[in-house]
């Protein structure tokens, strides 16, 4: 059945990827930019004014927001901490007021991430595992907090904590992969730690899983087989035919990318519990087989 979408971030990686995917199965797709809308399927808002018009949700039966500061933007000064969370926690605030008063169950799929759980080593992780302790733990908790107003209401919130998205032109792997190219990829700290890892396409298709399926509450967004980041550049380096052998030290990554390097450094292991039960299938569920498809998809 066609839906009318309404999707905030949809200029970003995910965002971007997420609106082809709607647009190519007929979905009627609403995008909200912060630039002048361009076309009469996008709507200019301010999200930093925590405001959005109700009116602009007319007629949508769902939304989805990925919006948000990357991550890897800059180095983690007070002033970008700050923007992590306001770009995240306003957002959040704006879709979930509008969404409220409406009197009618549009589903808000809000983004989220595994950071909620913080650094548990080789513990495993499911949506009922408490969360953890740090800065982006309390960064998670806040933006999910945020979707308070639209829950409160009747609406139905998802809360989908994604891993780290594999993805050749993404924040986290577009240097890693040069790197790896070069030959001079290894190791981040000792590399045991897990990265709980998920294609760009099944990320896009576990969003769409979630929309057609009306899940609510926390949604592991990862693939089923966490990696530890020693094993995950072992496989890069494998299929470009590199060495991987080279480590970048813990103190040196606190050095160059300062409080970021302890997200890098982190390790969750975290499942799809529920993505899983409620019957959907990845198209990568190997690392292998998703490495394959990253290297095939930026080459």
């Amino acid at each position: 059945m066609t839906q009318r979408i309404a999707v905030a971030g949809s200029t970003g990686l995910i965002g971007g990827a997420l609106c082809r995917s709607l647009r190519e199965r007929g979905d009627d797709v609403v995008r909200l930019v912060r630039r002048p809308s361009e076309h009469s399927s996008e709507v200019q808002w301010d999200p930093a004014s925590r405001h959005l018009d109700p009116h602009v949700l007319d007629g949508v039966d769902a939304v989805v927001n990925v919006a948000g500061a990357s991550l890897g933007g800059r180095r983690w000064s007070p002033e970008f901490k700050a923007e992590l969370i306001h770009s995240r926690t306003d957002s959040t605030t704006a879709l979930a007021e509008a969404i409220a008063p409406s009197g009618r169950p549009i589903h808000l799929v809000n983004g989220s991430a595994v950071g909620y759980y913080g650094d548990r080593g080789d513990e495993v992780l499911t949506e009922e595992s408490e969360g953890g302790s740090g800065f982006l733990s309390d960064l998670v908790r806040a933006w999910e907090g945020s979707t308070e107003p639209a829950r409160a209401a009747g609406a139905p919130v998802a809360l989908v904590r994604t891993g780290i998205v594999l993805a050749a032109q993404g924040d986290a792997f577009k240097p890693l992969l040069l790197l790896t190219r070069l030959g001079l990829g290894g190791p981040l700290g000792n590399g045991r730690h897990y990265w709980s890892w998920i294609t760009l396409a099944d990320e896009v298709r576990a969003i769409l899983h979630v929309l057609d399926n009306r899940l609510e509450g926390a949604v592991n967004l990862t693939g089923p087989d966490p990696a530890t980041q020693r094993e995950i550049v072992a496989e890069m380096g494998r299929q470009l035919h590199r060495p991987t052998l080279l480590p970048a030290p813990a103190f040196a990554l606190r050095a160059v990318l300062g409080e970021m390097s302890s997200d890098i450094l982190s390790s969750q292991r975290a499942l799809p519990q529920r993505l899983l039960a409620s019957g959907f299938e990845h198209e990568h569920a190997t690392l292998p087989d998703a490495v394959r498809w990253m290297l095939a998809d930026g080459s």
